[in-house]
This record gives structure tokens, sequence and C-alpha cells, in this order.
């Protein structure tokens, strides 16, 4: 237990301290949001990744999932790492760079309120972007109690506040460079730590020939009769895992915490390697969670799962480490989510005072109170998410997985599209972006409120995530084509950006007329 407590203090006292040391990097708005648009590959490949991977994978989607579909779980990580990073890094993180600094937009909604010339296109998107973060946020809270319960037998209540007071500082105090750093901080524990937890978890069983061989002979009747299904290399469900797969990488296209990151990034080279670095950190991060999350049959004489829930998988595999491997679970875990978290938080508020406050009621606020009214706001958002955990804990209202489900499938199945398209396509309109919009949040507050209507497919909010974000994808294209067309001055003004010439040294690019 001193082991423990002695970690958790040292971590703590570093977050904060790192807040605190970058104040003078947020005294205006552009540095508080976005860094002064000068940070480099590492943090920003970092920033990308650990926003990325949370409780919510370690905990609710590893386990849910690995017991879902065994070992072939692990194709959830690997598609994280080709999918949600290297190609969003590939086709978004160089235009999203130039555009967004040519229209001199902060945020997503901004973006699209500046690229479509529609300040209420650009409400819509702020509105969706403020309540539908909040279930994601609460389902963070709920991956990290498990653990933190495990280990030192406190209350959810007592856990949940204290990270939230903790992220709160730091990010109120140091704005996008204190989680960026912090950010790079926490992602080289989730790398150390997730690979040693899956050495030791699989030594629990023998080691990985061993544990293979059990999965091999683990029978369930009620998903597949098909002996060794859980070991191989689809899985019992092939189709479900696709969605999940679909879902989980495709949908960090389209969020407003992940895309933001490249709104930041310093230069072309530090796309470059960012690209490199953030798709490593996915294969082993993800990989590793999903991997693991794979063997959670192999406990099924220590969990209920139908009493307990998949939330606790990854948690009793987990309680019988050594004190030292728990404690480095806790940090690995507590980083993993405070990370997502402050990324989440400064999202929202910045989007919330940028593009509504700002746009909506005081049209003519200064710098100052922009910078006051977004620390203010992000002690709301993270105020009102410690209540809606404590009712889901308290009420067990749903999963984690389900949690994320709706707030990934509102999010990107809104965003996605118009975003993408708005990016390459001159010809994409206006109405086909509130087309996009009101489709997936009509879609996704159906899906939480009356899933019965759905069909069975579509019942799972994995799947009904996947399907919003799919139909985005046609949806705003043919719009586009049997709706008012853009001004094409406008257009041509906003795609210009793209033409400038820079000059760069020729071990950038070869002097193709000599």
């Amino acid at each position: 237990m001193a082991i423990k407590i002695i970690l958790l203090i040292v971590f703590f006292a570093v977050m904060v301290g790192i807040g605190i040391y970058c104040r003078r990097s947020s005294t205006d708005v552009n540095g508080f949001v976005l860094g002064g648009r000068k940070v480099g590959p590492w943090l920003t490949a970092f920033a990308y990744g650990t926003s990325y991977f949370s409780a919510v994978v370690f905990v609710g989607y590893a386990g849910q999932f690995g017991w879902k579909y065994g070992i072939a779980a692990t194709w959830a990580g690997i598609g994280n790492a080709l999918l949600g990073s290297l190609l969003a890094w590939r086709i978004l993180g160089r235009r999203t760079r130039i555009m967004t600094q040519h229209l001199d937009s902060a945020t997503m909604p901004e973006f699209f309120g500046k690229r479509f010339d529609c300040k209420k296109l650009q409400v819509a998107a702020s509105v969706i972007t403020f309540v539908f973060l909040i279930p994601y946020t609460a389902s963070l809270y709920n991956g990290l109690s498990r653990l933190f319960g495990m280990a030192f037998n406190i209350p959810y209540a007592l856990c949940v506040i204290v990270m939230a007071i903790l992220t709160g500082i730091y990010v109120i105090a140091g704005g996008y460079m204190a989680t960026a750093i912090n950010d790079f901080i926490q992602g080289l524990i989730m790398i150390g730590g997730i690979i040693a937890v899956v050495v030791a978890v699989l030594n629990t069983q023998g080691g990985l020939s061993a544990a293979l061989d059990g999965m091999g002979r683990v029978v369930d009747e009620s998903v597949s009769t098909t002996p060794g299904i859980f070991a191989s290399f689809f899985g019992p469900d092939p189709i479900n895992l696709l969605g999940v797969v679909i879902l989980t990488s495709l949908g960090t296209w389209g969020l407003p915490q992940m895309v933001q990151k490249f709104y930041a990034i310093k230069n072309e080279k530090a796309v470059e390697t960012g690209t490199i670095i953030s798709t490593i950190f996915a294969l082993v991060v993800a990989g590793g969670c999903y991997f693991l999350g794979g063997f959670g049959r192999l406990f099924s004489d220590q969990v209920n799962v139908a009493a307990e829930g998949y939330d606790a998988i990854v948690p009793t595999m987990l309680s019988g480490l050594p004190d030292i491997l728990i404690g480095v679970v806790v940090v690995l875990v507590l980083s993993a989510s405070m990370s997502t978290l402050s990324s989440l938080v400064l999202a929202s508020s910045s989007t919330l005072t940028l593009d509504f406050l700002k746009v909506v009621v005081f049209k003519k606020m200064n710098e100052k109170k922009q910078l006051f009214c977004m620390r203010l706001l992000i002690v709301v958002f993270i105020a009102i998410s410690v209540v809606i955990a404590l009712v889901q804990y308290s009420s067990n209202v749903t999963f984690i997985a389900q949690l994320m489900g709706i707030s990934w499938g509102a999010l990107a199945g809104a965003f996605l599209a118009p975003f993408l398209f708005g990016l390459y396509w001159k010809k994409t309109t206006k109405a086909a972006c509130w087309a996009s919009f009101l489709f997936s949040t009509v879609v996704m507050i159906a899906n939480m409120v009356a899933r019965p209507i759905f069909p069975e497919i579509l019942q799972s909010p994995i799947n009904a995530g996947v399907f919003c974000m799919l139909a985005g994808l046609i949806i705003v294209p043919v719009v586009s084509l049997f709706t008012r067309k853009p001004d094409a001055d406008f257009v041509e003004k906003a795609f210009s950006c793209y033409e400038q010439k820079v000059l760069v040294p020729k071990r950038e690019a070869l002097d193709t007329e000599n």
C-alpha cells in the first residue's frame, strides 16, 4: 500500500507542477487552446494517442470485446493503429493544419462556421460537442473506479472527485501546453505499463503458449460450438468485431478533441514524424490492451460476468499481480484517463466559449473574458461529468463501452463526413453539413432512449455509431449534389491556402528545374 500511495503522490505532484510551469504559455486564447500552433511531433503524437486511449479502452473495451471475441479482439488495436492513427494523420494532418490556420479557426465548430460561412452551423456543432462529450467523460471515471476499488478499497466518489480536481488544476493553469507535456509523460507510463502488465498476466497462466492453448480449449455454446473459436483469427463474430474496429478507429477522424491536435502541430516535418510516433504508440497501447483482454475467459472461474458486468473482467485479471505491478497499473490507467479527461474538458470549454457564448451571447467578448470563461467552463464541465458518473454508478445504467459508443457515434457520425469533405471537396454544401448533424444526433439519441425499435444489429450503440459514420459519408456528397451550391469566390479563398508557395531546403524537395 505504501508503494502504491507513493507512486500516486509523485504522479499527481508532477502533473500539477507542469500545469503551474506552463502558465506563461496560456496567457492568450491561441496559447491556451492551441499552444500557439508551435507544438512539436513528439508532444502532438503522444497528446493524440493519450487522448485516444483511456480507462474506457483498458477496462471497458478490452474486457468486453476480449470476452466476446477472444484473441481476435486484437484486431481492434491493429485497426486503431492503422486506420485511427496512421491514415488519420496522413489524410487529415497536413490539410487540417493548413486550412484551420488560413481560416483562423481554433475549434472544429469554428472550422464549420468559417469554412461554410454559417454561424448557425458553428453554434449547432458547439452544442453537439458539449452535450455528447459528457457521457464519454462519465465513462472515464467509471473505468478508473474499478481499478482504484481493487487496489485501494476506497469509495468510488472520492476517487472520481480527486481525479477531477487534479485534472482541472493543471488544465486551468497551463492550457494546451500543460496537457501536451503531461500527455507525453503519461504516454511513456502507458507504454511501459501495458508491456509489463501483459507479460505479467500471461505469466500467471503459464506463459503465452499455455495461455493460447487454454483459450483454444474454452467452449461457450451460447456463442459458438466451434472448437477453439476464441483463439481463432477472426473469433466467433467477425461482423460485429468489424463494427468495433470501425467505430474505435474511423471514429477518431470526427472527434473534436482528436482532430484539434492537428491544429496545433508545428510544421511539415512534425506531421511526418508525428505520424510514425502516433502509429507505433497506438499499436503498442491499443494492441496490448485488446490482446490482454482477449485472455479474459481464462479467468471465468474468478469473475461472474452476468452479475458483475464486463467492466469487472480486467480488474479481476490484474488482482493477482504483485503490489508493485498493481501500483503501475493504477498509475497507467490514471495516466490514460487524466490525459483523455484533460483533452475533453479543454475541447468542450473552448468550443462552448468561442463557438457559442462569443457568437450568440457576448458578441464583443475580449480575449481576457474568453480565457476566464474557458477556465470557468472547465470547472462546470468537470462538475457535470462527475455528477453524471456518480448517478450512473449508483443506478448502474449501462456499461462503459455503451457510454463511449453513444458519445463517439453521435460526434463522429455528425462531424466526420462534413469535416473530411470540407477539407477536400469544394462542392460540399452547408445543407449537407446540417443533414449529417441532424441524422447522427437523432439516430444516437433514439438509440439511447428507444433502443428496442431498432433492428437487432443496430441496437448496440457501437453498431449504431458505425452506421451513422458510414451513412454520413454517403449523405454529405449526395445532399451536396442536390442543394444550393456554395459561393464560388468564397470557396476559392478557403482553398487558396493549399496553393500558396513555400520555400523549403533541398533535403526536403529536389530542384526539378535543374
